[in-house]
């Protein structure tokens, strides 16, 4: 009980500050996540929220980039290796149990995609490039021969794509499928991957998805907006930090439901305490990492890691220089 007063009283505070700093700071920041998305300014706060600066104590899988070129497989295989004991650690501290442990609820299945054909389980986690790793799955259960052909308005539309979630399956099957089939999913530096969601959602607001901004942002602006008088001009960054560092937030991911999947933390997305991945790629190694995974489960030589759009690779690599 100690402990968690510290943090919520910490994560508090940072927030406090940050605030404080968004009425001196102007911030133009480059989303790195450029798979066909336009790049726009973004005048706000810098990536910050109660969220993950709880997800930066807690998991720090999140952020671990390679900071040597990678050689040979050996040192590839030592780079997983470290992430899955610091994973380990975090899960058994028992101070970080409240933050690290998540039930393996439906919520959790219905981010899991299974290839029965391949056995392999894939956690989806928006914001980290996942739709090119569903592309790797459709192909591999035979939905498409090859990535090029998949229709972009395919890959999301589970109807379609031959992909099924793991919530589908009796309880049985599930069981047995997450205690034998290859696993892994992919995280990113939480604060980028908050920022790339609030601009994606909140000001690209993409015509297919107009929740976002027509109910979602609404109800943010109301409760947590603080000077009144400026009701217009959409969702502010500092509107969805104050949401999220909001300890009473999750009432309101209740009523959001499952759209909520774009900036929860990757914890309750995939609940990497309780499932045994074996793989956890970062989207900042992706380079490095696709071509591991691709190995690792045994499909090298079946399906190749869709191209990496040249900003993500340059933006990436000079992540790994810092």
């Amino acid at each position: 009980m100690h402990h968690r007063w510290l943090l919520l009283f910490a994560c508090f505070w940072v927030l406090f500050m940050l605030m404080v700093a968004s009425k001196f700071i102007t911030l133009t920041m480059k989303d790195p996540e450029g798979y066909g998305i336009k790049q726009g300014p973004l005048t706000v706060l810098p990536e910050t929220e109660k969220m993950t600066v709880t997800e930066t104590k807690k998991l720090q899988i999140e952020v671990q980039p390679t900071t040597t070129p990678l050689k040979d497989d050996s040192y590839t295989a030592l780079i997983h290796k470290e992430r899955m004991e610091l994973l380990s650690y975090v899960c058994h501290n028992e101070s970080l149990r409240n933050l690290s442990r998540n039930a393996i609820s439906k919520f959790v299945l219905d981010r899991i995609f299974v290839s029965d054909k391949h056995r392999i389980l894939f956690c989806q986690t928006p914001k980290v490039g996942n739709t090119q790793w569903k592309k790797v799955l459709i192909v591999l259960n035979g939905a498409f021969s090859s990535i090029e052909e998949i229709p972009e308005n395919v890959v999301h539309d589970h109807e379609k794509n031959g992909l099924p979630r793991l919530s589908s399956y009796s309880a049985q099957d599930v069981n047995e499928r997450l205690n034998s089939y290859f696993k892994f999913f992919i995280v990113r530096d939480p604060f980028e991957r908050l920022i790339s969601a609030f601009k994606d959602k909140f000001i690209h607001n993409p015509r297919f998805e107009p929740w976002y901004k027509h109910n979602i942002a609404p109800v943010l602006i109301r409760k947590y907006r603080k000077n009144r008088r400026m009701s217009r001009g959409g969702l502010q960054f500092q509107d969805f930090v104050r949401y999220l560092g909001d300890p009473n937030h999750r009432f309101l991911d209740l009523q959001f439901g499952d759209h909520i999947i774009h900036w929860v933390t990757f914890v309750e997305l995939c609940a990497p305490c309780e499932i045994n991945y074996n793989v956890i790629g970062h989207h900042e190694t992706l380079e490095d990492d696709a071509p591991y995974i691709l190995k690792e489960a045994g499909i090298e030589h079946l399906v190749s890691y869709p191209t990496i759009p040249p900003g993500i690779t340059k933006y990436n690599r000079s992540k790994k220089q810092r």
